[in-house]
């Protein structure tokens, strides 16, 4: 099992204890008014919970606080990456190999469940696009394009602590990702674009986190995901399909983010998202490289009413290795029935 690089894993974790510790030292005290009978119990005040200007929320890092008993949303989301470079593995830049560019399309559903709990399934559609690559396909394809359904996700989001003057909201995070993309068998003349999914299940458990800090609102996602593994087809250089076993790392995520409320109706937004490459807790040792990204996501997003939301940012990855640099722009929307 390989180690983990626990310095780019920390200090990540480093910057959201930071970011709770100032809101909590910085949270206002409001006067305390005299205690009436209904706001005692057992001789003592309840603490008052703290008003906030309703938000959309961030565009890719997840809310703390579920969805009431009994609602329903819907929230579609679309974006389109153009690849700029190639990651290596020393955290270098280098040419993509071509033109390469993505369609991500969703569509979340999410409902309140019971009180403090809310389920939320996301269906994605994908398309990708490769131009002008280096290395062409078997029968000198330089151009192909692909796209189909990829994998369903069910989340199920439990609230363990209610944010208070001094502590923010806590949330309990649980996701299963279903193989429902293509994975099997590409065809080597898409050069790579007809893998959709991406052929594993995925079980990823958490923390959410989010705090109002007037005019911010903060919010953190801390998250573990572990993949099963998989057969996928790889052709020899004879053109012979031989099946290899794929064992995937597990993965490490840390997003940040920070709303600035403008107005009532307008909020700056700003993501810092990261994902990290580790070894196995469990089964086979992982045969594939370490991954990991870094990116920066700015945004704006109004509220047209308490029920209706729009988001608009652009996502630019900034650092990483064994992957891939792109700079995506990022719409969506959510009605809340």
């Amino acid at each position: 099992m390989r180690r983990i690089n626990w310095r780019i894993v920390v200090q990540p974790l480093v910057v959201l204890a930071l970011l709770i510790s100032w809101s909590t030292a910085n949270a206002i005290e409001p006067a305390e008014p005299a205690p009436g009978a209904e706001e005692q119990e057992g001789g003592q005040a309840k603490e008052a919970e703290p008003e906030c200007t309703p938000t959309f929320g961030p565009i890719i890092t997840e809310t703390a606080v579920p969805a009431e008993k009994g609602s329903f949303a819907i929230q579609p989301l679309f974006q389109m990456g153009f690849v700029t470079h190639s990651l290596t593995p020393n955290w270098r830049r280098e040419s993509a190999g071509g033109n390469y560019k993505q369609f991500y399309g969703e569509v979340k559903m999410t409902y309140g469940l019971w009180d403090n709990l809310e389920v939320f399934a996301v269906v994605p559609y994908i398309h990708n696009w490769a131009g002008d690559v280096n290395v062409p396909g078997p029968n000198g394809e330089r151009s192909a394009n692909s796209g189909g359904f990829g994998d369903v996700s069910l989340t199920w989001k439990y609230q363990l602590v209610k944010e208070t003057e001094t502590i923010p909201t806590v949330t309990l995070q649980f996701t299963t990702d279903f193989p429902t993309g293509r994975y099997r068998r590409p065809n080597p003349a898409r050069l790579g674009a007809d893998v959709i999914g991406g052929g594993s299940y995925v079980f990823t458990t958490g923390l959410d986190l989010s705090k109002c800090l007037k005019p911010f609102v903060l919010y953190a996602n801390v998250w573990y995901s572990m993949a099963t593994a998989y057969s996928q087809r790889v052709d020899d250089e004879n053109g012979i399909g031989l099946y290899q076993r794929i064992y995937p790392r597990d993965v490490v995520t840390v997003n940040l983010a920070a709303e600035y409320i403008i107005t009532p109706k307008w909020i700056a937004l700003f993501e810092v998202l990261s994902s990290y490459g580790a070894g196995r807790l469990f089964g086979q040792k992982a045969n594939v490289p370490p991954e990991a990204l870094i990116s920066v996501l700015p945004g704006i997003e109004y509220m047209y009413s308490e029920k209706l939301g729009f988001a608009l940012g652009v996502q630019v990855d900034v650092a990483g290795k064994n992957s891939e640099a792109a700079v995506t722009p990022v719409f969506s929307f959510v009605y809340n029935f």
